[in-house]
């Protein structure tokens, strides 16, 4: 079956938001819809729709002009193999005492690691992309000191990796939570084949803002590995939502991203701990001060 993509640009999130909204009216119907911002600083966003048929050319333009995008870039993607391609690329990976691998991998778990199924089918949000690598060694490094949070939410979970690896290690009560439906979906799914059904309670929210979420709070431990933008917004309510003396493990920073956001939970109440770069990507844990309020 081919693939249709429908990409543009615009400046702002409300009109970038406003204008996905849009295209899931269109006829035909686009099968996906994403609203992204570009990590630039320039506070652009992409919005972009996935097809299985051709979408409407004029259609498209008519949205462009109505929301100051810039004209739609059509594309037709070749057929593939999705979940094929991904086993051939994604290679298992090593995070401190982490082992994240595909079930076609399953004979390569090292003795002694704590190893993390992720099948090819459900490979986005893996352990594979440097800030999820990040933050399992982040969680490494703290459980290697001594740490032993007894509350824990991944936020923006995607396939909960990490509030899995979370799973493993502590005795802990976990949430793991989501904006997008099908993530929470596929969390629970990954939880259940690496045998940690109802050891995460997953939800579908958009940072904290969910009444579980609220109740649990506040946590010992908490990661987002979303954006910046995000992280910067969401700065406040992790205040309100991390113990004193809990830590954040934050990732989704780009390196020249990373003193902003630093910068901003130290103004909240937080000390920076520790900070790794991966490549483009840094993690950052801080531990919020005891004498934060």
């Amino acid at each position: 079956m081919p693939t249709f993509t429908a990409l543009t640009t615009l400046a702002g999130r409300a009109p970038a938001g406003a204008l996905g909204e849009a295209m899931e009216r269109l006829d035909p119907e686009p099968q996906g819809v994403a609203v992204i911002e570009v990590e630039d600083g320039t506070g652009t966003w992409e919005v972009g729709g996935y097809f299985t048929e051709a979408p409407d050319e004029t259609d498209l333009a008519v949205l462009a002009m109505a929301f100051g995008a810039k004209p739609f870039i059509i594309s037709e993607l070749p057929e593939t193999d999705w979940v094929a391609k991904v086993r051939r690329e994604l290679v298992p990976v090593t995070a401190g005492r982490f082992f994240v691998y595909g079930g076609h991998d399953a004979d390569k778990v090292p003795e002694g690691s704590v190893p993390l199924l992720i099948e090819a089918a459900m490979a986005f949000g893996t352990g594979h992309h440097a800030t999820t690598q990040g933050c399992l060694r982040a969680l490494d490094r703290l459980l290697n000191e001594g740490a032993r949070p007894q509350s824990v939410a991944d936020i923006g979970c995607g396939t909960a990796v990490l509030a899995m690896g979370a799973a493993k290690e502590l005795e802990a009560e976990i949430y793991a939570s989501d904006l997008d439906a099908v993530a929470v979906e596929v969390a629970e799914a990954n939880l259940a084949v690496n045998g940690l059904a109802g050891r995460v309670t997953c939800l579908e929210a958009a940072g904290f803002d969910h009444p579980d979420l609220r109740a649990a709070a506040p946590f010992e431990l908490v990661f987002a590995n979303i954006l910046k933008g995000p992280l910067l917004d969401l700065v406040g309510d992790m205040a309100d939502s991390v113990k004193p003396g809990g830590w954040v493990i934050l990732s989704g920073i780009l390196n020249t991203q990373a003193d902003e956001v630093s910068d901003a939970y130290t103004m909240r109440g937080f000390a920076p701990v520790s900070r790794e770069e991966i490549g483009e990507w840094t993690t950052l844990v801080l531990q919020r001060r005891p004498e934060s309020g």
